[in-house]
């Protein structure tokens, strides 16, 4: 493997798209950016794409390293990614949107919450304010306790539990999701200030323990309905999210 793809030239073009990064524990391979067109409130939308892995140990032999990934059954698992828009690296000013992948929200269109709003909701935002970041955070299904398990959480939903009592019965914490990876992935395409899309202060922690300073909120609520108002109201009163004036009617 490794002689064929130094014949096929195939190291020469992967080099100048790949970076990696020192993590706390093992290296973040970035691969990017890939001119990525996106369907946007009908009409086509050009990010730059880039995808990381996080490994337990670094490869400086580039063809070494992707020969072990044929090696390595990355389709049984999610890698995150993040889809950035202008000049994300210079503007004074750029939206960074850290969104939790949701199986059922985000491909299906499920009403049981908010992710698929808020998915396209940042996209919007971050094409009208004329750069950004969203960050597509594949280990943190259910709030990361992956997405089985988040099925599971469904089913005792449909029986009274709401989202947290639902977790904690199952034997997971409320909420198990990091941001360290997405962070430093971050660090390593911006320097400058950010301005984050979120109701969760938890993220809002996770970025300034990490040293990326922040300038600004922008809340994110929208698509309510019977189908996610105790969900959002749960988000609220038992995960601290920060909730805007009149959201819920009573």
């Amino acid at each position: 493997m490794e002689a064929l793809v130094k014949e096929n030239g195939v190291i020469a073009i992967l080099e100048k798209k790949l970076q990696q990064i020192k993590a706390k524990e093992g290296t973040i391979y970035i691969v990017g950016p890939v001119h990525l067109p996106v369907t946007l409130d009908g009409e086509t939308v050009m990010f730059k794409w880039y995808c990381w892995l996080k490994t337990d140990e670094a490869e400086e032999d580039l063809s070494l390293f992707i020969s072990r990934l044929t090696k390595e059954s990355l389709a049984e698992f999610q890698q995150s990614s993040v889809l950035v828009y202008g000049d994300f690296e210079h503007d004074e000013i750029t939206l960074v949107r850290m969104h939790s992948i949701c199986h059922t929200g985000d491909i299906f269109g499920s009403k049981r919450c908010d992710c698929g709003f808020q998915l396209k909701q940042s996209l919007r935002m971050i094409v009208e304010h004329g750069s950004g970041a969203l960050f597509y955070l594949a280990n943190h299904e259910g709030r990361g306790i992956g997405l089985f398990n988040k099925a599971m959480a469904y089913v005792l939903q449909e029986n009274g539990y709401d989202t947290v009592d639902a977790n904690l019965s199952l034997g997971f914490e409320n909420d198990r999701r990091k941001y360290d990876d997405a962070i430093a992935v971050m660090k390593q395409l911006r320097s400058k200030p950010v301005k984050l899309i979120t109701n969760n202060p938890k993220k809002i922690n996770a970025l300034r323990n990490a040293g990326m300073p922040i300038i600004g909120r922008i809340p994110l609520w929208g698509d309510i309905s019977v189908y996610n108002e105790k969900y959002l109201k749960t988000k609220v009163e038992r995960s601290g999210h920060l909730q805007e004036e009149g959201l819920f009617h009573e």
